[in-house]
């Protein structure tokens, strides 16, 4: 695997585990600031996931 791989598979994990600590504010008792600024981060995060799973299958090319 290459180290590039490898990379983009590290920074996906890191970016998963920011996002599973703001899926838990979501799902904590409601408040109304957390909910927004947890939400928020978590499409964000969802975000930068979707775009290291394009650049992870950008990495396999077609067979």
């Amino acid at each position: 695997m290459s180290e590039r791989l490898d990379t983009l598979k590290a920074a996906r994990m890191r970016m998963i585990e920011e996002r599973d600590a703001h899926a838990k504010v979501l799902a904590a008792p409601f408040n109304r600031d957390n909910a927004e600024r947890a939400r928020n981060k978590f499409v964000e995060m969802q975000n930068v996931i979707d775009a290291i799973d394009s650049a992870i299958a950008g990495e396999h090319p077609a067979s």
